[in-house]
């Protein structure tokens, strides 16, 4: 019996609020918010995430993993509009989110920042700001969420880990890999070294590379790049597939990836994992989402 996945980042609600760029002033703030007035937003429309968010919840999968970057510039009144989106996507037990740098745009209080995404953000068991990484298990699949988002200085969008995430992750890693567990990362950055810009890189991807290397993981899911992207790594426990997902309410025109979801189909083959994927794109003149590329990681895609 298979067991289907839905994953989708970059969300990105608007609008901006022009009050909470001037009222709590910061710098970073400013700049983020004329990026998003003057360029942005007419790329990334609410309405597109809203068609994505009904697709994704008609397809009646087993569970949905989000990337991050609900929001923009990190502001309260963002933060309390996107709580309401993210609740109308399913229950904190059938959603698993990890933060993207623009929910940690700059820093902001928990409770009215990202604390208002806590339960959807927790390991099975844990309660209060438990950190990172945390696990969920449903039925032979564990979810691992990370947290690349830590404010970053005006020019930056990176992120980090840090040790503590990666020591944690690697004994969890072999701990659900022994126990035979088909093991899903979530984080919001790219996670292996030169795949992203190095102002918008994650800082320790060759130590986050090198953890996977040694313990093991079938899948990790990132955002970030607004692009849809495959790669593999190899290591001592085998292959585990790298894949990233464009925004999930980018416009459909020339230049750029229009919104997409990926679906993930996981189920057992001749004694092996496998993993079929598949491609679900807004299509801009019909106005809603339709089929992409599909087929098996590691052999059709």
């Amino acid at each position: 019996m298979s067991l289907t996945l839905a994953h989708f980042s970059d969300v990105h609600l608007g609008p901006v609020p022009l009050g909470d760029v001037l009222g709590d002033f910061r710098l970073k703030r400013l700049i983020g918010g004329a990026s998003w007035h003057f360029r942005r937003k007419a790329l990334h429309l609410n309405a597109n995430a809203d068609l994505l968010r009904a697709d994704v919840l008609a397809a009646k999968v087993n569970h949905i993993c989000f990337t991050g970057d609900l929001v923009n510039i990190a502001a309260r009144a963002e933060f309390a509009r996107a709580a309401k989106w993210l609740a109308q996507c399913g229950s904190p037990v059938d959603v698993s989110m990890v933060p993207g740098n623009h929910d940690a745009y700059v820093s902001a209080p928990f409770g009215t920042g990202l604390g208002l995404f806590r339960s959807y953000m927790q390991g099975d068991g844990q309660a209060g700001e438990e950190p990172f990484p945390y696990v969920r298990l449903r039925r032979n699949i564990a979810i691992i969420g990370l947290s690349s988002a830590q404010p970053q200085s005006l020019r930056k969008a990176g992120g980090t880990l840090g040790k503590v995430q990666l020591n944690t992750l690697a004994a969890r890693l072999s701990d659900l890999g022994t126990r035979g567990f088909y093991r899903v990362v979530m984080i919001h950055h790219p996670p292996l070294p030169s795949q992203a810009p190095p102002r918008k890189s994650l800082t320790d991807a060759e130590e986050l590379a090198a953890v996977i290397e040694a313990e093991g993981a079938e899948l990790v899911l990132h955002g970030h790049n607004h692009r849809s992207m495959i790669a593999q790594l190899k290591g001592k426990a085998g292959i585990t597939h790298v894949v990233g997902v464009p925004s999930a309410s980018m416009v459909d025109l020339p230049g750029h990836t229009s919104a997409q979801w990926h679906a993930y189909s996981v189920s057992r083959a001749r004694g092996q994992w496998q993993t079929r994927m598949s491609v679900r794109r807004l299509d801009g003149a019909a106005g809603r989402f339709v089929d992409g590329r599909s087929g098996i990681l590691g052999e059709d895609l």
